[in-house]
């Protein structure tokens, strides 16, 4: 199958113009008999639902949480990208574009990042609608700040809730469409399968998650917007629910699906602290625009730290090496993401790591601090302010941008991040790879569509901070429902899609099947049991340092697991009735199955890209290499084991670069 962009003619910045202006549309009278399943209720999926509903179509939304507002969407904290230029200092639509592109490393699809920067504007004017409360300035204006990979100030922020205030404003659409009928809600319902009817999307298959009921919803399109993947790794900064079990099953179903190797690595999370965890925090990249990252210079004073025989704030400027700042003095501290996280772990690796497991650089303020408060002193009119005052004066300011990060930390590490420095490591975000879908977020299956994280289109091989609520909010407000039309206005005259037909009745059976296997199994290992195992794998051989020997190692070790898994694991309590367990066995056979395609997609790409850099480049021709590297986009069909790859080429604009989409059929 040739994978069809559909991307339109024309330069890039006409294109969605030209585009809208071209397209099908539904009447007003007829979206009232058109039905759309939205699977999420994120950011994307949220946005989707509530629009949609509000042009007219009837909308059924499925939630495994217990509301809408439980999306994982909600964890966001530092900001939301937009082109508005309100600081003056040079921003554009275009820039927009070329820095998610470039930071991207070139393996963005063009069209679609040129789409989001148009649009990006409007999100913000949409949300301040909402009553979405975004930081202001002095003037009442709304404010900015930057982020890693970027040269201007274009992120609006809420504190450090941004994600928050956003998923309440869509909350709040998605709820005065429910009131008004549009939207049909269902929380605690977990979708387990896709139901294809003469080649179309028609309907899901979902399980109530309370009573343990497999429900059938039939619709004439089905919208998926479920988020990313980042637990594979079972340790993420992802909540413990988020999986890829809707993404998965519409792949299996025909979907194809792009870059399942490109995950981001966060530089600025709170530090694993042993084998007990369950998840990893993160500290939003925000506190790179003030804190100030370094290690020792001298590996003596690495080792007293550790013992706990020296205190950080015990060494000068002179023994601490900003390494950010050395080596990238353009940008600093706030390098992209996969630069950050690379540099962290490299200093980490060559022993200069502080704390007990050697996995951890410091963030730190104090310098923050006493520049504000200097400042804060001469507005004020405080004459020879005492060191006291300057860092009371200080940390205020600094506490109503961050506050309620640095309680968060201190929460959680029991340290006070005012005093002494945060400690931070990088660990897996967010996911860059994703359900294949072309210019109007169609996958490759007819009526299918897939929004937000849970595609891939946007973000290349790293993701610039602050743009991935920029890209759920695009998609589902701005660009999903003019696109969705196209497809619906062959729709009008069909009727309500039964669910009475051989294919719902097939689908069903599978679903029951699953579940009845694992609840019969009588195995000797849990659930975490394998998840742990998977990570494991996935962290030391396909996380940010890989190579060929171990990948290959991986790709053996996922799929004995996988058997294992099968024939071993233990699924306590009924199949009729809430049981975590049950919803929790399903989610880690997905991630089994979609881990070994993982490391093969890994193993295939022998280029270092985003966060993940191949052993076999870190040499200054091997990273020279890598630079010329930037031109591969693949996408997959898992059925069973990929055969040879089959090479399909679309020629792309931007800087005349060839993006070559490698299918495995």
């Amino acid at each position: 199958m040739a994978l069809d962009s559909k991307i339109p003619q024309g330069p890039l910045k006409d294109k969605w113009t030209l585009y809208k202006d071209k397209i099908n549309l539904v009447n007003p009278a007829n979206k009232r008999h058109i039905d759309v399943i939205v699977v999420g209720t994120g950011l994307a999926g949220g946005s989707a639902a509530a629009t949609l509903a509000e042009l007219g179509y009837n909308v059924k939304a499925f939630a495994y949480q217990d509301s809408p507002r439980r999306a994982h969407s909600i964890a966001a904290q530092g900001g939301i990208n937009a082109a508005k230029n309100y600081q003056g200092d040079g921003d554009s639509t275009y820039r927009l574009f070329y820095d998610t592109v470039k930071g991207g490393d070139y393996r963005s699809r063009e069209a679609n990042v040129y789409r989001l920067a148009e649009v990006s504007a409007n999100i913000i004017d949409q949300c301040v609608a909402q009553g979405v409360p975004f930081a202001r300035d002095y003037g009442g204006l709304l404010d900015n700040r930057s982020f890693g990979g970027v040269l201007v100030s274009r992120t609006f922020y809420a504190k450090g809730q941004t994600g928050q205030q956003l998923l309440l404003g869509a909350y709040s659409a998605m709820n005065r469409q429910i009131a008004r009928g549009k939207i049909e809600m269902f929380n605690r319902h977990e979708m387990l399968d896709v139901v294809i009817v003469d080649g179309k999307a028609r309907g899901i298959i979902a399980r109530n998650l309370v009573t343990g009921e497999i429900e059938r919803h039939s619709a004439h399109a089905v919208v998926v917007g479920s988020g990313g993947y980042g637990n594979v790794y079972f340790l993420s900064t992802n909540a413990m629910g988020s999986n890829v079990t809707a993404a998965w099953k519409i792949h299996k179903k025909g979907a194809y699906f792009a870059n399942p190797c490109y995950t981001q690595i966060h530089p600025t999370c709170i530090p694993r602290s042993g084998d007990y965890q369950s998840k990893l925090t993160l500290m939003s990249e925000s506190l790179r625009n003030d804190g100030r990252i370094w290690v020792p210079k001298n590996l003596d004073d690495v080792k007293l730290i550790r013992e706990g025989k020296k205190k950080p704030t015990d060494l000068s400027e002179d023994e601490r090496d900003y390494y950010l700042e050395r080596r990238y003095p353009a940008f600093g501290n706030l390098v992209p993401r996969d630069v950050a996280s690379r540099a962290a772990k490299e200093r980490c690796d060559a022993g200069y790591g502080v704390n007990a497991t050697g996995e951890a650089v410091y963030l730190d303020f104090a310098a923050a601090i006493v520049r504000y408060g200097t400042e804060q002193a001469k507005i004020k009119n405080i004459n020879n302010p005492s060191d006291a005052k300057i860092k009371e004066l200080g940390k205020a300011i600094v506490k109503a941008k961050y506050g309620n990060l640095f309680q968060m930390y201190e929460k959680i590490v029991d340290e006070n991040p005012y005093e002494t420095p945060m400690m931070i490591y990088p660990a897996v975000h967010y996911t860059m790879g994703g359900v294949w879908v072309d210019y109007n977020l169609m996958t490759t299956v007819p009526g299918l569509y897939c929004i937000g994280e849970a595609n891939f289109s946007d973000h290349g091989a790293n993701r610039l901070g602050a743009s991935a609520l920029m890209q759920g909010l695009a998609d589902g407000y701005f660009v999903l429902p003019y696109t969705i039309g196209d497809y619906l206005s062959d729709d009008i005259r069909t009727g309500k899609i039964s669910t009475e037909t051989p294919e719902f009745d097939e689908a069903e059976k599978a679903v029951k099947d699953n579940i009845n296997f694992f609840v019969n199994n009588k195995g000797t290992h849990s659930v975490d049991y394998y998840h742990k195992k998977l990570g494991k794998i996935m962290w030391d051989k396909c996380g940010m340092s890989r190579n060929a020997e171990g990948l290959k190692e991986a790709i053996s070790e996922i799929s004995e697991l996988r058997k294992d898994f099968w024939k071993n694991v233990s699924v306590p309590g009924g199949a009729d009735e809430y049981n975590e367990e049950l919803a929790k066995a399903g989610r880690v056979a997905d991630f089994l199955e979609l881990g070994e395609l993982f490391a093969k997609d890994a193993l295939v790409r022998e280029e270092s890209a985003g966060g993940h850099f191949r052993e076999e480049h870190q040499t200054p021709e091997g990273e020279a290499k890598r630079l010329k590297e930037f031109q591969f986009v693949s996408a997959w069909e898992y059925k069973g084991e990929p055969k040879d790859a089959v090479l399909h080429k679309e020629a792309l604009e931007y800087e005349n670069i060839e993006v070559k989409e490698r299918s495995y059929k």
